[in-house]
């Protein structure tokens, strides 16, 4: 059964248009859900300021690039303060890669501003930071906000990758922010994104332009976390979805019995992704990207690792699996990172460059130190390709192009092969290959996300608010009821060190990887053997919207884990 609406949104570049939307019966119930907030935000608010703050690594460094914006408290947000009545306009980014719960900062930021003062205006630019620069934004309305209310994805304005780097940039964007009379910038973005923002912020402080820039933490991958920031929103919904379509697997894995699933995981900088659906599903091989570079391990290790639970598997008469596999897996072999980190030197000069497409493995190869050409010259010629021609706007390799989960899968058919002959095998072996990436960016979020990203924006307004600029949103205790959060800022900076791009230093967010000593992978590691040869799937089944609280309102596994007491 579907509902249909006809909705009339706002004005978009002058023009105004009806659409018709059909309804599911899904997004009419999940429209009358009401976020959950912290106490403390729900009513007037008090501001509480900690220590002077420094960033996480090479202070002086980061203190000089951002003389006006470093070294600022950590805020805290009380109950009892005075009634606000200000009067502001705000304007709000979606930048990066889509997340689940995107939708519910925009209407919490909403939210949050008319709470303030009705009078208050909230603006959307459009596709992203390019939407700032270009000029290109809409008003939102009750109407339009009400019909994204704990949706997925960014379609509400689109989202984008441009990225807001130059004085130019900046100064175009003043000029429609001055025209909209528009006080504070909301940036929705993840590491890289945030690290714009707090450029942006720190050009806007050293101008006296009056215009405030405020974060809010955001990627599936789950590595814009640290001290202050428990979870990044989205991973919660991402994982949850995943987990459901690897349970999946896993039951026709174990119906079927003659296939082993190689599933690659968005993740391309950490494993924090694979480690929580190992967590939810149980399946026989997990990889950890980051302790196979701790472990100083060759891809030939991990195919030996992979083969020779296959053969223990098929002596028990199990010749079917799962193996869960990080997208950024072929980054943290060390070989291979030793690689890439010579190919990123050699391909950001300006002689590269000039260089035609159909020359650049010539290039590079002329270019290698010895051991890196070996190592390069040892790759299948497509996995070499890839990392010398593809790279994303950072100038990085594009990993999720790179097909790891085959790569792995015909490196074991052959070790396989060898192992027969050597009377070491005696099974069968056919592979099936999956990744989940675009199947969990834009789902609808859990009652956690819908939850957690509504605090976020609605914290935001708080945060402007009190007149603060370069300060990511933050919530925290996220472990305990909603009532029990707490809300807050963190600067920016606090989060920053110097970090090679393109061939030079950049001022960058530091990513959070897996910590091998911390609980959720140690529990991971305690488990892992005994779900390699027995078969201990887990179904976790459909994310849960409704029904009994321990169900629909648990947290991930890895918050529950690294909140032990």
């Amino acid at each position: 059964m579907t509902e249909f609406v006809y909705i009339c949104t706002p004005k978009t570049l002058n023009i105004t248009y009806c659409i018709m939307s059909v309804k599911s019966n899904l997004q009419v119930a999940r429209a009358a859900y009401q976020p959950k907030l912290p106490k403390a935000l729900k009513g007037a608010v008090k501001a509480v300021e900690g220590a002077a703050t420094q960033s996480v690594g090479n202070q002086e460094e980061i203190k000089a690039l951002f003389p006006n914006t470093y070294g600022m408290p950590v805020v805290r947000f009380a109950d009892g303060g005075s009634a606000d009545s200000q009067s502001f306009n705000v304007g709000i980014i979606l930048s990066g890669g889509q997340a689940p719960g995107g939708h519910n900062v925009i209407s919490g930021l909403y939210d949050g501003v008319k709470a303030i003062n009705p009078a208050n205006k909230l603006y959307g630019f459009l596709m992203g930071p390019g939407g700032l620069v270009d000029h290109k934004y809409i008003e939102f309305d009750d109407a339009l906000i009400d019909e994204y209310r704990n949706t997925g994805g960014f379609d509400i304005i689109g989202s984008g990758r441009t990225k807001l780097e130059e004085t130019e940039q900046f100064e175009k964007g003043i000029e429609i922010l001055r025209e909209l009379g528009i006080k504070a910038l909301v940036i929705i973005g993840g590491d890289d994104s945030n690290t714009n923002a707090c450029v942006l912020a720190e050009y806007y402080a050293s101008k006296n332009y009056g215009v405030q820039v405020i974060g809010c933490p955001k990627t599936i991958d789950g590595d814009l976390k640290n001290s202050q920031i428990e979870t990044s929103f989205g991973f919660d919904t991402a994982c949850k979805t995943y987990s459901e379509l690897i349970g999946n697997i896993e039951r026709d894995c174990n119906s079927a019995r003659k296939y082993w699933h190689f599933i690659k995981l968005m993740g391309r900088s950490a494993s924090h992704i694979a480690l929580e659906c190992a967590l939810q599903t149980q399946p026989n091989i997990c990889l950890i990207s980051e302790e196979v570079e701790a472990k100083k391990q060759s891809l030939d290790d991990i195919v030996n690792y992979i083969a020779e639970i296959v053969a223990r598997r098929a002596a028990n008469g199990n010749n079917f699996g799962t193996v869960l596999i990080p997208e950024g897996l072929i980054e943290f072999i060390p070989a291979i990172k030793k690689l890439i980190a010579e190919l990123n030197d050699t391909l950001a000069t300006e002689e590269a460059a000039s260089v035609a497409r159909e020359e650049v493995i010539d290039y590079v190869k002329a270019h290698l130190s010895a051991d890196n050409l070996a190592t390069f010259n040892s790759l299948p010629d497509g996995v070499a390709r890839q990392l010398a021609l593809d790279r994303d706007p950072h100038g990085n390799v594009q990993v999720s192009l790179i097909e790891t989960e085959k790569l792995l899968s015909s490196m074991v058919a052959k070790r396989l092969s060898e192992m027969k002959a050597e009377g070491k095998y005696c099974g069968k072996f056919s592979a099936q290959h999956h990744f989940f990436g675009y199947e969990g960016r834009c789902a609808a979020p859990s009652n956690f996300d819908a939850d957690y990203c509504y605090s976020l924006g609605y914290n935001a307004s708080r945060l402007i608010a009190c007149g603060k600029t370069g300060y990511m949103s933050v919530i925290s205790n996220t472990t305990a009821p909603a009532e029990e959060w707490i809300a807050g800022g963190v600067p920016i900076t606090m989060m920053m060190n110097l970090e090679k791009r393109n061939g030079k230093m950049k001022p960058v967010i530091r990513k959070a990887l897996v910590e091998l000593e911390g609980e959720p992978f140690k529990f991971f590691a305690a488990h892992r053997d005994s779900w390699a040869i027995n078969t201990e799937y887990v179904y976790p089944g459909a994310i849960q919207y409704w029904g009994p609280t321990e169900v629909c309102d648990q947290t991930t596994k890895t918050l529950q884990l690294e909140h032990i007491k």
